[in-house]
């Protein structure tokens, strides 16, 4: 028994020194420089000017931190509907038995494997292009000579075509993740149900969707992670000057914390590490949520 525990100790002692090192003291020292003024992120501590809440005050009377607050609740509501709606009926699409199945798959899930820099150049570039740009050229195509002619990256389109190209690239991602659970389901269910005269509708409605609760909680948290954490598409969309159309906290944070872009004046990396608190607490205020409302103990697959 002591062998045994000797051997434990040897073994999770390097994954706990990582864990310590890694993950828990960047979060406690985010912590606290969430409550001092700090002129620069490599500054010692002795440099550090205490404020208590003050960098939390300041944000949220701060109108372009709502505005950038507003833009990602917008992307996480929104965009979060596009893609679980899209995500899932691929998933149901390709786990009924089609043809090409891993071929279809591929493709759906190709963007994913694509650099965002690359992805979002690709829109800017070929796609919203106002010269030739696909769209352009898909409208003119079809007659409709003032879709052809709008200009999908002025201020009053570019948090349209910004969220639909994001939207895009992620449907693939999170269709995996609804695949892995239906295939989980076992086929004698629906074999049951089709011998009691259920449709596919209902089998979908009875069966597929009660089973799925606990990949719909994984699916919204990944998807909650990930638009908190939205950066390079709103920079790129935005050319690093401060879009308020466009503009996301992270972004935000970015040039509070290293004094990049037109709408910050002094650099201030306690403010930036309480935006990223706040953040943080908005993911955990979500997965909380869904634990709550989303209980699938009672179920077996």
């Amino acid at each position: 028994m002591k062998k045994n525990k000797g051997m434990i100790v040897a073994f999770l002692t390097p994954a706990v020194v990582i864990f310590l090192i890694v993950f828990l003291y960047p979060i406690i020292r985010t912590v606290m420089m969430s409550l001092y003024k700090i002129d620069s992120v490599t500054d010692a501590m002795d440099l550090w000017e205490f404020v208590g809440l003050g960098n939390f005050q300041k944000l949220f009377s701060t109108a372009i931190f709502k505005t950038a607050m507003y833009n990602i609740l917008k992307i996480w509501a929104i965009g979060g509907v596009i893609v679980m709606t899209l995500s899932l009926l691929f998933a149901v699409i390709l786990t009924s038995g089609i043809r090409g199945k891993k071929f279809f798959r591929a493709i759906i899930y190709l963007p994913n494997i694509v650099s965002a820099v690359a992805l979002a150049t690709m829109w800017l570039q070929y796609v919203y292009s106002s010269k030739f740009g696909l769209l352009k050229s898909f409208f003119e195509a079809l007659g409709l000579k003032s879709l052809a002619a709008t200009p999908w990256l002025d201020t009053a389109h570019k948090f349209w075509a910004l969220l639909f190209a994001y939207c895009f690239g992620m449907v693939g991602y999170h269709m995996l993740i609804w695949m892995s659970g239906i295939e989980r389901i076992s086929p004698e269910l629906y074999e049951a149900a089709t011998i009691d005269g259920a449709n596919i509708v209902q089998k979908f409605r009875y069966i597929t969707l009660p089973l799925l609760k606990g990949v719909f909680k994984t699916n919204i948290t990944m998807w909650t992670v990930s638009s908190a954490a939205f950066f390079v598409w709103s920079q790129l969309f935005s050319n690093v000057t401060a879009d308020k159309s466009t503009l996301v906290p992270v972004q935000y944070m970015y040039m509070h914390t290293f004094g990049a872009g037109n709408a910050v004046t002094d650099r201030n990396a306690g403010y930036g590490a309480a935006i990223g608190i706040i953040l943080s607490l908005c993911v955990v205020l979500i997965f909380t949520i869904c634990n709550k409302l989303l209980k699938d103990d009672d179920l077996e697959l």
